[in-house]
């Protein structure tokens, strides 16, 4: 497994979104929807995870386009490769809470 996880679950919404290109206030968007509105990004919050995000090379924002002030990220190959870790150990981690439970209601 990869040394960055577990990722926190509004790291892990981030990328999720970013699987398609996003610019920030669409990436508020999905990921609070995503969530069933269980994570609300500021735009600060979110900001600093995005500089975080390109620092490790698992997004990068794209080129600004002249017509638009708006800065669009995309998922990179590393973050796409994070995120479908991070996946397969949650999928773990729900696979052992329904063994032991069902074990428990025996």
């Amino acid at each position: 497994m990869n040394n960055a996880l577990p990722l926190t679950e509004s790291t892990y919404y981030i990328l999720l979104s970013l699987y398609t290109p996003q610019h920030g206030y669409g990436i508020m968007q999905k990921t609070e929807a995503l969530s069933g509105g269980r994570i609300h990004l500021a735009a600060g919050t979110l900001y600093g995870a995005l500089t975080a995000l390109c620092e490790k090379g698992w997004i990068i924002q794209l080129p600004i386009d002249e017509e638009s002030r708006r800065k669009e990220y995309k998922l990179t190959d590393r973050g796409l490769m994070i995120l479908k870790n991070e996946l397969q150990r949650l999928r773990q981690l729900v696979l052992n809470g329904e063994e032991i439970l069902k074990e428990e209601a025996k």
